[in-house]
């Protein structure tokens, strides 16, 4: 991590620079609804999928897709959404894909067949790759760098997390009803913000250079790359060694193929110099392990809660509610810490408390009291809250405002992706050390074991953070700027704000 030393304590003119107007705040205000309801939608439907499967008459097999499916939609297209937002405009990126978004979340509450449920899942995925970043950039261009930027980013971040720990609430207490509303619900929520966004979200002018055109090669390429590698990951636990492999081959090929277009376009779709600025190259890395270990724990709380304990759908959702800490604290707690610490010692904090957490539940017996296990939950919730935003300001304050929906774009690929690589992980860890066994011994055994998985992740997200901190303290840098990590500054390039260093 670049800097040294805690930032400076905001002047009065400082402290001014981050008040917002009522425009600003309406603003927020439609941004965070649209990354709420994102969350909300895949919480709601990891509770609802028994309900689907009874209804519908769905295999294992096939019912994983409901999941794969916005997964793959998803972190396949991040990148193209990224970059679609900086090309075309953020504005139209964003509001196009919720329109479409409300459609397709309701055509899944009418689904009759599995395919239906399926494709669905996978165009609401694909609305989420262009909405997210475009979200994200909205905010990094909209705002004022610095002390404003970074509150717009923490609320934004803390309205995500909050939306997912509602949701596994909401999702209990809707399929208890009828697991379509768990399609129906956001429906009018998502107009209300569509209808919002149209006259609140400024329309950007897109600064075309001359020559500048759609990387349509880069474009398929990328986006093929991912969609294989999380299809890698996904069927890791399930399909044929033999077919694994050959996806794996397939997307190593296409990625291959990507670098050398990119190296060779005169507009590439990613411009591989990003990748110079270590500070974001690590901000991906931790990103990419912390959501595996978060999601990781996650699959297995919920196996252990409802296998392993007989708890209710509902009883689930309120035991792992101390986890959605992070919509009350992003927005509040975070910001302070930031301003007093810096993004850098913030988000190393945040990745000790999960560390610990993860550790503390490591040991977790057949017959633990709820108290016992609400440590963890709730050093999860805090470490969220500490980890997620910082990362997001890291992010946008080590690239020029041309390139903010591609540095989105990379920030959200790395979070999808280890979604999916942690749940791969963790499924494969459990299976395995569970073995035949079907005995409540053997589950715990298994559950055991993939506990290891979410903390070694996170525990490698620490010592990377902490690497980078001593670095950036003996490399004589100060306040983030990407030069003390040998990334070249364009000519947009903007200063790093006092309050950040980089991790």
């Amino acid at each position: 991590m670049s800097g040294s030393g805690a930032p400076p304590e905001p002047s009065p003119a400082t402290a001014s620079s981050a008040r917002m107007d009522r425009r600003s705040w309406a603003l927020l205000l439609v941004l965070c609804g649209a990354f709420f309801l994102e969350g909300i939608d895949i919480a709601m439907l990891n509770v609802a999928l028994p309900s689907i499967r009874a209804e519908l008459g769905l295999p294992t097999g096939e019912l994983q897709w409901v999941i794969s499916a916005y997964v793959l939609g998803y972190g396949g297209f991040m990148l193209l959404g990224g970059r679609a937002a900086d090309l075309f405009g953020r504005r139209r990126m964003f509001l196009v894909p919720l329109a479409v978004f409300v459609v397709f979340s309701g055509l899944g509450g009418l689904a009759t067949e599995g395919w239906m449920l399926i494709t669905a899942r996978f165009v609401t995925g694909i609305c989420a790759a262009f909405m997210a970043p475009a979200g994200l950039s909205i905010i990094t261009t909209g705002f004022t760098a610095g002390p404003q930027r970074d509150r717009a980013l923490l609320i934004y971040s803390g309205t995500g997390g909050g939306g997912f720990s509602i949701g596994m609430v909401a999702g209990g207490l809707l399929t208890a009803a009828d697991w379509r509303w768990v399609f129906f619900a956001p429906i009018l929520p998502a107009l209300l913000v569509l209808l919002a966004g149209i006259p609140l979200i400024p329309k950007d002018r897109v600064a075309r250079q001359t020559g500048d055109r759609v990387d349509v090669a880069g474009a398929v390429t990328v986006t093929g790359t991912v969609l294989l590698l999380v299809l890698t990951v996904e069927q890791a636990t399930h399909a044929p060694v033999l077919r694994t492999l050959g996806t794996l081959a397939a997307a190593l090929a296409l990625l291959a193929a990507f670098l050398v277009i990119e190296r060779r376009s005169a507009a590439p779709l990613v411009r591989l110099g990003i990748f110079g600025s270590r500070p974001l190259v690590r901000a991906n890395i931790m990103g990419l392990l912390f959501t595996a270990g978060f999601f990781g724990f996650q699959f297995i709380a919920v196996l252990y809660f409802q296998e392993l304990r007989g708890w209710s759908p509902e009883q689930t959702s309120f035991a792992m509610l101390a986890m959605g800490a992070d919509a009350v604290l992003a927005p509040t707690l975070t910001p302070w810490l930031v301003r007093r610490f810096g993004n850098a010692r913030v988000i190393v904090g945040g990745l000790a408390l999960a560390t610990l957490g993860y550790a503390v539940f490591l040991p977790v017996g057949a017959d633990w009291t709820y108290a016992a296990m609400f440590p963890s939950m709730l050093l999860v919730g805090l470490a969220f809250a500490l980890v997620y935003g910082p990362l997001t300001i890291v992010t946008a304050d080590e690239v020029p405002d041309r390139e903010q929906g591609l540095a989105g774009g990379l920030l959200y690929t790395s979070f999808q992706f280890g979604a999916a690589l942690g749940l791969a992980a963790v499924t494969a860890v459990t299976i395995a050390a569970t073995g035949d066994g079907t005995s409540a011994a053997a589950q715990l055994d298994g559950y055991h074991a993939g506990l290891v998985v979410p903390a070694a992740a996170v525990f490698l997200a620490l010592l990377i953070g902490v690497w980078g901190l001593r670095r950036g303290r003996t490399g004589g840098g100060t306040g983030g700027a990407p030069a003390a990590d040998g990334a070249a500054a364009g000519p947009d390039d903007r200063p790093a704000a006092p309050a950040t260093t980089a991790p």
